[in-house]
């Protein structure tokens, strides 16, 4: 068995957890928020009709947008209620409970890999520190020998960009673009925020 990922603890101590994450966002659409920056770059990457892996999808914010833009979206997120709220609002796309960290979708009737995977939100911070080597290999193995990654999280959330970085190259993966911000901004040594835009080594 894995390791719980801190997500997966934060909801068994507070049940509410994902109930308040997706009012939030629901909050902020109401709002006029601007929620799909992410998609949009990943849409940049692809030809129309693309597969995309959302990795740690939640209520299908990213992969529901390129779903609408005429993409092949399978989303997989550890929080049944979040996957429950990306069904009922992206019936589009096909959005899976699982673990990435035990990521197998050959396994469930998906044998085709995936032109790019996306994997925004901060997911990869909130990975079990002894999963995220394993959670970035299984992602390598479902993407084509010619497609990419687009991953992106802040600083501060105790996983170091260099380490990322390191933890990518152990398991498969080259950076092909590294940014500031899912706006195409330039990343720098002072960068708060790493979009890594990897291709397989």
């Amino acid at each position: 068995m894995t390791e719980p990922s801190a997500w997966t603890r934060l909801t068994a101590e507070n049940p509410q957890h994902s109930a308040a994450y997706i009012q939030r966002f629901r909050d902020l659409a109401a709002q006029g928020m601007d929620l799909v920056g992410e998609a949009r770059l990943v849409d940049a990457m692809l030809p129309r009709g693309a597969r995309v892996l959302d990795a740690g999808s939640g209520t299908g914010r990213i992969g529901g947008h390129l779903v609408a833009a005429g993409h092949d979206v399978v989303g997989v997120d550890g929080d049944p209620l979040l996957v429950q709220e990306a069904q009922r609002e992206h019936p589009g796309g096909h959005w899976l409970v699982g673990d990435l960290a035990e990521l197998d979708l050959p396994a469930a009737g998906i044998p085709e890999p995936f032109d790019v995977i996306v994997c925004a939100g901060n997911v990869v911070t909130f990975l079990a520190g002894s999963t995220r080597r394993e959670v970035l290999r299984r992602m390598r193995a479902h993407v084509r020998d010619d497609g990419r990654a687009a991953i992106g999280f802040g600083a501060g959330r105790g996983y170091p960009f260099q380490e990322f970085l390191a933890d990518a190259a152990a398991s498969g993966w080259a950076p092909d673009l590294l940014l500031a911000t899912w706006d195409l901004r330039p990343f720098t040594p002072d960068s708060e925020f790493l979009v890594a835009i990897l291709r397989p080594a």
